[in-house]
């Protein structure tokens, strides 16, 4: 059932997301031409002028972001003990690290930074990164694979650092994460991942059973992401993204792999 997941997450997202809609309504303007259907041809190509106008213009992708990066608190206060630092994966790029021999990382490096600071700042507390491939098509290289040399070039032992490879998915990170790790009850966990991917992955963990104190990074909303201007590229891949999130939180709650569509931390243990 999971491989299932993971498949049709990967199949279904390429044909909804926004830059795959907007291929899909120049395919059909070039049919209704071919057709000679010109009036429905001038409606549609009218609405994808606007659609990429207002994408320039207005700040949608800002919209969907805030609600998300400010469901938990950045930097919230941690207790004088931790028992374990989590990391999910989705900052270094394996094919590229093992191309070029050397750590490559993404636009969500602020993981790994945030990760040593903390390891630095707990030098007795267990360390997990948890990523593997996310490819479709085969395994591919594994992400965590290159993590240890990574933290070592950030002042962090390697070998502190238990590496949880097979995980695909954000579902996947917790559960291997769990049977890796065995928490105990009344251990004190922090979960370390990107802001607006942090309510869906508190919900995963919180439905596995596993209560974890989230360390939210790799903000990218501020005031002033709100004002308008004139930026297609960079605000459709910013829509992009966020469209992706916002339906992977519908996915995982209908799928019953999170309690709330948009979690906000663990119900308290009755």
């Amino acid at each position: 059932m999971d491989t299932l997941f993971f498949v049709l997450s990967k199949t279904l997202w390429p044909l909804l997301r926004p830059d795959a809609l907007l291929l899909l309504a120049l395919v059909a303007l070039l049919v209704l031409i071919r057709r000679q259907s010109l009036r429905w041809a001038q409606r549609l190509l009218l609405a994808v002028i606007v659609a990429l106008l207002i994408v320039a213009v207005v700040p949608l992708w800002a919209w969907l972001q805030a609600p998300l990066e400010h469901r938990f608190a950045a930097n919230p206060e941690l207790p004088a003990r931790v028992d374990g630092i989590i990391v999910l994966g989705g900052f270094l790029d394996p094919e590229l690290s093992a191309y070029w021999q050397q750590p490559e990382v993404s636009d969500s490096a602020e993981r790994a930074l945030a990760f040593a600071e903390l390891a630095k700042r707990y030098p007795d507390a267990r360390l997990v990164m948890s990523g593997g491939s996310g490819l479709l098509l085969g395994p591919g290289k594994r992400e965590a694979d290159y993590m240890p040399r990574l933290l070592e070039s950030l002042g962090v032992d390697g070998a502190r650092v238990l590496l949880e490879r097979d995980s695909r998915n954000t579902y996947e990170n917790a559960v291997n994460s769990k049977r890796l790790v065995q928490p105990k009850p009344g251990e004190h966990w922090v979960l370390v991942t990107s802001a607006f991917h942090m309510p869906r992955a508190v919900g995963v963990f919180c439905r596995q059973g596993w209560p974890v104190t989230p360390w939210p990074v790799d903000h990218q909303w501020s005031p002033q992401a709100n004002a308008m201007d004139f930026e297609l590229a960079g605000h459709w891949l910013l829509l992009d993204n966020i469209v992706h999130e916002w339906l992977g939180l519908l996915a995982y709650h209908l799928s019953g792999k999170t309690d709330a569509l948009f979690p906000a931390g663990c119900a308290p243990s009755p």
